[in-house]
């Protein structure tokens, strides 16, 4: 069989840039299943991906599929013919529907009797008229939350298809995709090189592109070549680029041949908070800021060019006039934001509205900063400064400088109070209120931050419960992310809060706002729903977690220590064995409807085995009391590991449901008590092998 590399390029209009990465290995992904189901063999898929490309390289493609031979099941022997040895209907409609006489069938016998078989010879199909389908269906499959028509086409994609090029080798595979017909022709840059280049085999992609038409196709090059040259030139200039990775990627897929220049900005900018001049350069311009090797911003901003032009210093100084304006206005609202204490503000949050049903964001002030008063007590922070901070937490709100750049919300709220001389704990509490923003995202660093922190999103989450809008597939209030967040807060923190007391006190804080009856419970299954995925995040196992939550501890901290103790368990020899012991009495009991004695009784000891055990679990018990009360979980199951053999050896030698109801009720009550003792840690029982 003849292999052949194959190449397909979609040209389009510029495709979004956030989404450019994720179309290209979707497409990648999609085509190799499409590949795998024809059965046509390849050695792996390249894909290319520029503003205004998608292509896929297919390496030592199958020119055809194999054949192969379809059995295709009839009738019984016993049901296809009658007493007289003619076919049946049913044989006879079977061999019709195949295209052959119920003569030349074939008999299949097996253990469970004999059938009618035929055996079909399917050839293979040549990939000429496989490809254009296998194409247009993994197309289809992309994540295109949005398609769009364009022109008088009924067809629809992410952006108007321009081109089509299908090459197996040096032969064109004709077909037509998304409206448009296969040909040889791509397309170059928009300013640089050949326009367009027609290919007389797959092996030029993407070669010829680069070198004649001026478009590096090749992502992962492109990207290099911008985090290589960026490195460069700020080095250059005597300092460092913030090469943040999204904005690489987004940067990355908005250029064809990428340039990478260096431009400057006045000195007197730098007085404004650096924050709100990364914001503009970042966000609304795609710049990368520079920073020397102390932190500090530098008058500098590297940028990158889709062009190479003659006159590099005409791209810079155009772009250099682009930016002035932004930053000055940053100058300006920095400078006017000023003139008023931030706490002036305050009355004005009454206009703004946080949720219709729950108030504005002046009334969810007013709990956060009740709220996080609560909590500073409860771990130790200073509750004055934290009720400062709440009061102060959301009036950068109502700034000239968030309202125009409102991605810098909060850290803008730390400058204005600490120009009007609030404690420094109080500042950088009003930042990290929002923090951690996303999965593995800072902490809050002081306590008071802390209590400010989980205060906001507690209130959020109970409050957006509270009138029956829990997150389901959609999650508009990030609930999920504030819930991790304050779990994160705690544990990591090692603070001992118990969630049903935040839950309560953040309910309190709405008076009778709340229609929703059932809140806390809901809250509470929520955010312990949260554990889940966290701690599998971290490579805990789903069966660890689900044993713990079984006992649904309510204090994170505690849960956290649970977690850790049962998987230090489960690396123990004993563990298997235990964990299938506590399934098998968990099982006895759950059939027991008697009720057990409180204690376990010596007289009625009787077989070696059980006295053995009893004396063992009475040593075992004392030595754990002291552990559990410590919350030493770790060291709890590990002296509960021991009970290992003798459990086994009882189980062996005693019959548990003894004809006397005594005997039995004692030796429930011991295997109980030993139970017990497990789930004070967890359900060992839903351990896995």
């Amino acid at each position: 069989m003849a292999t052949q590399n194959f190449l397909i390029e979609l040209g389009t209009e510029e495709l979004p840039p956030t989404a450019l990465r994720t179309l290209a290995e979707a497409f990648a992904s999609q085509f190799d299943a499409q590949l795998k189901d024809a059965d046509l063999s390849h050695q792996g898929i390249t894909w290319y991906a520029s503003p205004r490309r998608l292509a896929l390289k297919v390496a030592a493609l199958s020119d055809r599929q194999p054949d192969k031979v379809v059995e295709k099941r009839g009738p019984a022997v016993s049901a296809a013919f009658d007493a007289d040895g003619n076919p049946t209907k049913a044989a006879m409609g079977w061999a019709r529907g195949n295209g052959i006489d119920v003569s030349e069938a074939e008999r299949l016998k097996t253990d469970k009797g004999e059938w009618l078989l035929y055996r079909q010879h399917v050839p293979g199909q040549a990939i000429d008229a496989l490809l254009p389908v296998l194409a247009d269906n993994a197309l289809s499959k992309l994540p295109i939350p949005k398609p769009m028509r364009w022109g008088d086409k009924d067809t629809q994609f992410i952006r108007p298809v321009k081109t089509l090029v299908m090459l197996y080798g040096d032969t064109l595979i004709e077909g037509t995709i998304l409206g448009v017909a296969s040909d040889r022709v791509i397309r170059g840059h928009r300013f640089m090189g050949e326009s367009s280049l027609t290919l007389d085999h797959a092996d030029q992609y993407p070669e010829r592109l680069e070198r004649e038409g001026k478009v590096m196709a090749d992502y992962e090059k492109r990207k290099a070549l911008i985090i290589n040259d960026a490195k460069a030139a700020a080095a250059a200039v005597g300092g460092m680029a913030e090469l943040d990775e999204d904005l690489v990627e987004e940067v990355t897929s908005l250029v064809e041949w990428p340039v990478v220049l260096t431009a400057s900005f006045e000195d007197k900018f730098l007085k404004v908070p650096s924050e709100a001049l990364v914001y503009t350069m970042k966000g609304d311009q795609k710049y990368f800021p520079v920073y020397d090797a102390n932190g500090e911003l530098l008058p500098k901003f590297i940028f990158v060019s889709n062009i190479e032009s003659k006159d590099p210093a005409q791209v810079i100084s155009g772009n250099e006039k682009v930016v002035r304006p932004r930053l000055a206005d940053a100058e300006f609202f920095f400078d006017t934001d000023r003139k008023r204490p931030l706490i002036d503000r305050l009355p004005e949050l009454d206009s703004a509205v946080f949720q219709k049903q729950l108030g504005t964001i002046k009334d969810k002030t007013d709990r956060i900063t009740a709220l996080a008063g609560q909590i500073a007590e409860r771990i130790g922070a200073d509750k004055a400064h934290t009720e400062r901070a709440g009061q102060l937490a959301k009036c950068d709100l109502m700034t000239s400088m968030v309202f125009e750049f409102t991605e810098t919300q909060g850290v803008m709220g730390m400058h204005y109070a600490r120009h009007d001389g609030e404690p420094e704990a109080v500042a950088l509490a009003l930042n990290e209120q929002y923090w951690p923003r996303f999965a593995g995202d800072n902490l809050p660093t002081t306590p008071v931050s802390s209590a400010l922190a989980m205060a906001d999103k507690m209130d959020t989450i109970v409050g957006i419960f509270g009138i029956g809008q829990a997150p389901k597939g959609s999650d508009p209030f990030a609930l999920r992310r504030a819930a991790l967040g304050v779990l994160r807060i705690i544990v990591e923190n090692g603070y001992q809060l118990d969630l049903v007391d935040l839950i309560r006190d953040a309910k309190a804080q709405y008076d009778d706002r709340l229609t929703h009856k059932e809140v806390e419970a809901d809250v509470l299954d929520f955010m312990l729903g949260r554990f889940r995925a966290w701690y599998q995040d971290m490579g805990y196992s789903v069966d660890i977690i689900q044993a713990v939550l079984a006992r649904r501890p309510t204090k994170p901290a505690d849960f956290d220590s649970r977690v850790k103790a049962v998987s230090h368990f489960r690396s123990l020899e004993e563990a298997e064995a235990l964990a299938a012991a506590n399934k098998r009495v968990g099982n006895i009991l759950a059939k027991y409807d008697g009720e057990l004695p409180s204690s376990v009784d010596a007289s009625l000891l009787q077989e070696d085995a059980e006295k053995a055990l009893a004396d063992v679990v009475a040593e075992k018990v004392a030595a754990v009391k002291p552990l559990f009360a410590d919350s030493d979980y770790q060291g709890a199951l590990t002296e509960l590991a021991q009970l290992r053999t003798p459990v086994d050896t009882f189980f062996d030698n005693v019959m548990v449901m003894a004809d006397d109801p005594a005997l039995k009720a004692n030796r429930l009550a011991m295997l109980h008590l030993i139970r017990e003792q497990f789930l004070n840690v967890a359900d060992i029982s839903v351990l896995q092998k």
